[in-house]
């Protein structure tokens, strides 16, 4: 019973929060589907060159860049010190994700690796006690949850300031790089920056909501798994 009232809960939060923080992914897909923006940053410089100009006004010019056309997503790797480029060329919000990726490499870092640690840990702990629950090695499956929730909450805590602080900082660094090159006119570069920060109202709450809902749908796997095995 404990397990089923723990999922309801769950999914009740779930709904909830997505009311609340507003979640819109058509409306974040649509604000982005812009071919006239897309046309107009198709003549901005290539995004390795928008990086490291980007660096350069942070004063982090060690960070290694390395572009991959396999690839959609942009990443900047604490490990490795190194932002992947991906394949954005046709997309005008290429512009606001290099300064996301670039401002990821001059936070703290002991919250970066914080942040890699712990969420390497939650992933790896998650598989093993869904496992060891499964096989019947684990004898009071409330305990292994508890530790589930606690690390998962911690994880999406550290991951979503890092992401936030990134989200929120992008648009002011994409402008003052846009400035500071004269790149564009006036009138382009405003309406550019408009567009980003109508992208940061929906996609700061979406991105928050998708990590805490990664949290939680873990908790109610866990919970399904111990209910079964309880049951059967």
């Amino acid at each position: 019973m404990t397990y089923i009232v723990i999922i309801i809960t769950c999914i009740l939060i779930l709904l909830f929060l997505r009311m609340v923080l507003g979640f819109n992914m058509k409306g974040i897909k649509n604000l982005a589907e812009n071919k006239e923006l897309d046309s107009l940053t198709n003549s901005f410089p290539e995004n390795m060159e928008v990086a490291k100009s980007m660096l350069k006004m942070l004063g982090n010019e060690t960070v290694d860049l390395e572009v991959d056309k396999e690839t959609k997503t942009c990443l900047y790797l604490i490990q490795g010190n190194k932002i992947i480029i991906a394949n954005i060329s046709d997309t005008f919000s290429r512009i606001q994700t290099m300064a996301h990726e670039c401002l990821h490499s001059v936070q703290d870092k002991k919250t970066l690796w914080a942040q890699f640690i712990i969420s390497n840990i939650y992933l790896i702990y998650f598989g093993i006690i869904s496992i060891l629950t499964v096989l019947h090695v684990v004898k009071n499956p409330i305990i292994y949850l508890t530790i589930l929730a606690v690390v998962g909450v911690t994880q999406y805590i550290l991951k979503s300031y890092l992401e936030t602080d990134a989200m929120i900082k992008a648009k002011y660094l994409a402008k003052d790089y846009l400035d500071k090159n004269n790149i564009g006119t006036k009138k382009e570069r405003k309406e550019l920056i408009k567009v980003y920060d109508e992208l940061n109202k929906l996609g700061i709450p979406a991105t928050n909501y998708s990590l805490i809902r990664s949290v939680i749908i873990k908790i109610i796997i866990y919970c399904a798994i111990a209910l079964i095995i309880i049951i059967f």
